[in-house]
């Protein structure tokens, strides 16, 4: 995946040439993600971004966060969003991309939990060593929640065996045994909650026993895009923290938001209801600990070289860019 990255970065800057000037009216295409909104999409449906220049266009479905990082890095689309440590992996290899807000956080509300059948005989972090895990794609948050909580007991990295499930097949893959475990992520709260509802499984661990409270991912913008509209991407990344507090604050409203849109999209709306947030902290900011905890994890496993990447460069920051009228 790094190679792809880095061949996608040299072929960007070839096919997207050098930074074009700012214009009045800007359309940010994107990859949706089943089964919920990113804040940037509820702040769309708010009204946020009348008046900005800004349109939205969502162009179809990211597996995962890596392939809309391709895809930004190609130019298919100008935002992508993706855990923290898969933006690292993509920057180190060459793209210029900016971390422009926390597109989920992890803490007691919303987390990635790990569930097994309740009569599975996995009960500990040490157990999952040789199983089959269920994530929604390689090289992302999930991949690296179990590759730290490996080695957090003292395991190798690659003890247990990941395989790629899409988000609304976790549940039946689990349940019809065919892997031992399933990882709903905290951007899947809605697949998470519905499969709960049900019964029968059990968590054996969630993230933030891993990591703690953290920004679990970010909606990233590419460099060159930024320099070339410096007011909307502030407007941008302003509307989508104005919608990150709204749906802390107004958690009903929200639910029935996501279910309209989902029920638009052709997607089930029932699934809305077991939204648990985005759990970021108020305003929506980041904190250089976001970056950080997962810069230092990809200096140990050598992916990155000590110092290559500074987490205050890939940190976006609004004050930095014009104010909007």
């Amino acid at each position: 995946m790094t190679s792809l990255f880095r061949t996608l970065s040299l072929t960007t800057a070839v096919s997207l040439g050098l930074a074009t000037a700012a214009s009045a009216d800007v359309t940010i295409r994107y990859l949706a993600s089943q089964g919920g909104l990113n804040a940037h999409e509820l702040a769309a449906e708010l009204g946020h971004y009348d008046g900005t220049g800004i349109t939205l266009e969502n162009v179809g479905y990211a597996q995962g966060g890596p392939a809309s990082l391709v895809a930004l890095a190609g130019g298919s689309v100008e935002l992508g969003s993706a855990a923290t440590a898969a933006v690292l992996n993509s920057i180190a290899a060459g793209n210029d991309f900016v971390a422009a807000y926390p597109s989920n956080g992890i803490n007691d509300e919303a987390q990635s939990i790990f569930y097994v059948l309740e009569d599975s005989p996995i009960k500990t972090i040490e157990d999952i060593a040789g199983k089959t895990i269920a994530v929604n794609t390689l090289g992302a948050h999930l991949d690296y929640v179990v590759r730290e909580a490996l080695h957090q007991k003292g395991l190798p990295k690659d003890a247990a065996n990941l395989v790629v499930v899409p988000g609304p097949q976790l549940e039946q893959v689990l349940r019809s045994n065919q892997v031992d475990i399933s990882a709903f992520g905290y951007w899947q709260t809605t697949f998470e909650g519905a499969a709960r509802q049900t019964g029968g499984l059990r968590a054996v661990f969630d993230d933030t026993d891993i990591i703690g409270d953290i920004a679990g991912g970010f909606v990233v913008l590419r460099r060159d895009w930024i320099d070339a509209h410096p007011t909307e991407a502030k407007a941008f990344v302003d509307g989508a923290a104005k919608a990150l507090d709204y749906a802390r604050e107004n958690p009903e409203e929200t639910k029935a938001i996501f279910a309209k849109v989902l029920a638009e999209r052709d997607e089930n709306p029932d699934v809305a209801q077991y939204f648990a947030g985005y759990g970021v902290r108020a305003g929506g900011l980041a904190v250089e600990r976001d970056i950080q905890f997962w810069i230092d994890v990809l200096e140990r496993e050598g992916t990155v070289k000590p110092g290559q990447l500074v987490a205050k460069d890939i940190l976006y920051t609004t004050g930095d860019a014009p104010a909007t009228n």
